[in-house]
This record gives structure tokens, C-alpha cells and sequence, in this order.
């Protein structure tokens, strides 16, 4: 026979002294999940690198929606946790969606500083730009925060907008270029060595190392107007691209 011991936390079904079944019917808020911290989902973040990293880009290439094709419509958080629409940035206007490297990646700090000179550029075209991003709220608003990135950051961590757009992963020699013949390998020793050295940076590796970044305009009627695919991780594109299309729309 079942002795029934009412707790703060919901009914414990005491079974005897020695063994104990816990059925939390009313939990308290001490006994609820705790979100995860920044710190964890970076370090969740780096085993996802070094795995993806060894395990190579295998043969999964982008193949960028072309301009003419309807913007998928998808549901993101932003960089607050709010639910957003993507059709809600090109509802009054074009928007750029600029679709991010990992965060770790120095491309992106680039591309970051490159948006930060072409905003104003962007603005007075009419332009409406959104980043998509790879890591969840937390890292996507410390990393809007440190890098003082002025426009909204989306987090896709499943990959479903960047696939949905036919964004895929790049080729080893598309982001290993410029580094030492001896990293062309991936193996798990040079992972972890790059791993520690951008620890000591306070930039540590995360995410998906070969996922490719895109960027695409889309006119308020929902069609993409232009598409750039990146040819390698620091091919970036000349906004020139994206402002002259939005005038001619």
C-alpha cells in the first residue's frame, strides 16, 4: 500500500524508506527547467563545431533560390526570443536577408563591419535588412551587442530557413583557402587546436563550420530579386548589388 506525503513541489508516492516514486503534479518554479545558460549553449555549440568539422562537408552543395522565386514565408525567433515572420521585413519594403557564417567565423565580423558602413546606404534605398543566424537568442543577441550590429538577428539552430533557401555546405578548399595544407584534413587534432586558440581570443568556434552563407532581396510582393551566393567564406558582396536592384523595383 501507496503512503502519500504531500510536498511543496507537487505529491511524492512514497513506496517505502528505501525507494521512491516522484510525480511533481504541481511543480514550483525551483522545479522547473532551467533555459539554458549562454555559457552551456557555447559550449553545446563548440561540440557541434569540432563534430560537423570532422565529420567534413561531405557533398551537400547550396543551390541559392533564384531571383524570380517566391521567398519562403518561415517563422524564427529573434535575438529577444520573439516570434517573427520573415514576411513581416518585406512587408513595407525589400528586404536583405543576409544569411550569417557561424559565429565564431571571422567572415561574419567582416560582413559585420561591412553592414555597419553600408547601412545608411541600405536605408536610403529603401531596404529593410535582417541577419539569419545559426545560434539560438541568447548568443545571437550578445553577439548583435558586442559587434554593434544595428538590424534584427534571427536564429535559425536547425538549419530549416537556410535549407529552405538552397543554402548549403561550402567546399573544404571554399573555407580552408588560406590556411596551412596541413588543416585541409579536418581531422579532430587541428579542430581542437583551432578550437583553443579562438578560446584565448574569446571567440570561440561554434556551430557549423561548412555552412555556407547567402544573401537575397526580396521586394514587398514576396519574390527574391536578386540572389548572391558566396563563391568562398569572404566573398562578400558589393551592396551596390542590392541597392541598385531595390531602385529599379
Amino acid at each position: 500500500m501507496m503512503a502519500y506525503n504531500e510536498t511543496e513541489a507537487g505529491l511524492c508516492f512514497v513506496k517505502s524508506s528505501a525507494s521512491r516514486i516522484r510525480l511533481n503534479l504541481y511543480p514550483t518554479q525551483s522545479h522547473l527547467p532551467d533555459m539554458a545558460s549562454p555559457e552551456r549553449l557555447v559550449e553545446d555549440a563548440e561540440r557541434e563545431w569540432l563534430e560537423i568539422w570532422v565529420a567534413g562537408p561531405g557533398d551537400n552543395r547550396s543551390k541559392p533560390l533564384d531571383s524570380g522565386s517566391s521567398a519562403p514565408d518561415l517563422e524564427l525567433l529573434d535575438h529577444t526570443g520573439t516570434p517573427r515572420q520573415l514576411a513581416s521585413f518585406w512587408s513595407d519594403g525589400p528586404a536583405l536577408l543576409m544569411f550569417w557564417r557561424h559565429f565564431g567565423c571571422g567572415c561574419g565580423l567582416d560582413r559585420a563591419s561591412r553592414l555597419s558602413e553600408e547601412y545608411d546606404d541600405y536605408q536610403k534605398a529603401g531596404i529593410n535588412p535582417v541577419i539569419i543566424g545559426q545560434g539560438e537568442p541568447e548568443r545571437a543577441s550578445e553577439y548583435r551587442e558586442r559587434y554593434g550590429i544595428t538590424c534584427t538577428i534571427l536564429c535559425d539552430p536547425d538549419y530549416i530557413a537556410y535549407t529552405a533557401y538552397g543554402l548549403a555546405h561550402f567546399g573544404v578548399e571554399q573555407v580552408l583557402y588560406d590556411a596551412p595544407e596541413e588543416t585541409w584534413c579536418h581531422s579532430m587534432e587541428i579542430g581542437l587546436e583551432f578550437q583553443e586558440a579562438r578560446r584565448a581570443i574569446d571567440r570561440p568556434l561554434v556551430d557549423n563550420p561548412w555552412m555556407s552563407p547567402g544573401e537575397f532581396l526580396v521586394g514587398n510582393s514576396g519574390k527574391i530579386r536578386t540572389t548572391y551566393a558566396y563563391q568562398y567564406c569572404s566573398d562578400y558582396p558589393d551592396a551596390r548589388v542590392f541597392t541598385t536592384a531595390a531602385k529599379i523595383l
